[in-house]
């Protein structure tokens, strides 16, 4: 977490803002980005001559976007700010950055910029404990054991492999943030995940989403999280 970022104060009233579905930054979460598209090379260019914050967020499900403009479609009601704290250029002019998340927000009214990428004012108000967390958690057998079991059966179900070392030893903040963000849930599950109050209530939003998962079928082949 940047030390800069202590208060709501701290934080910029406008956010540029990068509409990814599938995307999840949680705050204190590493979100690497391969930037090619011209508007967000713009946005990048943009940000980091400036407050290197941007905002992911995702859109609304498409019964919401109804009619909504396919090249700016209806934003969800809650993002989470990052900053660029990694930035590498290609030879073929793509940027590859990493966003670590600050503080999640309340997206407001969107502005009617000159942009070519989308800004909206953001409430930090409702998520200044965001700035608070430190990650290192507390870890007890009570607050972790169901969401392991679940875990292990979301992954034997689906063929999935992860570093259970590392899984086991992490604090418990970290890894269920580091959960939340990695696996193959869907936009809508990515964006409870998201809008979970507290650390808490994600774990049990994470627990039922693993354990829901495990008990339906599923064909995917087996792969590895890194």
């Amino acid at each position: 977490m940047p030390v800069a970022y202590r208060k709501i104060g701290d934080l910029p009233l406008v956010v540029p803002v990068f509409p990814l579905d599938g995307a999840l930054l949680l705050p204190g979460g590493q979100l690497p980005l391969n930037i090619f598209e011209p508007r967000y090379l713009n946005m990048l260019d943009d940000a980091m001559s400036g407050e290197r914050i941007i905002g992911m967020i995702q859109t609304r499900p498409s019964s919401a976007s109804k009619g909504a403009d396919p090249q700016r479609p209806p934003l969800a009601p809650v993002g989470c700010a990052g900053r660029v704290t990694s930035f590498a250029e290609t030879s073929d002019g793509r940027y590859l950055i990493t966003l670590t998340g600050v503080c999640r927000f309340r997206a407001g009214e969107e502005l009617p910029v000159r942009t070519p990428y989308r800004q909206v004012r953001a409430d930090f108000s409702p998520y200044e404990p965001d700035l608070r967390e430190d990650g290192t958690g507390v870890r007890t057998a009570a607050d972790i054991d169901r969401l392991l079991s679940a875990l292990r059966r979301y992954l034997d179900h689906r063929g999935l492999a992860i570093d259970w070392g590392d899984a086991e030893s992490a604090p418990s903040d970290a890894l269920i943030n580091s959960l939340a963000m990695a696996l193959p849930f869907d936009p809508m599950e990515k964006q409870a995940l998201l809008e979970a109050e507290t650390i808490f209530e994600r774990k049990a939003t994470l627990t039922a989403l693993l354990e829901i998962d495990a008990a339906g079928s599923d064909d995917d082949e087996p792969t590895s999280i890194q």
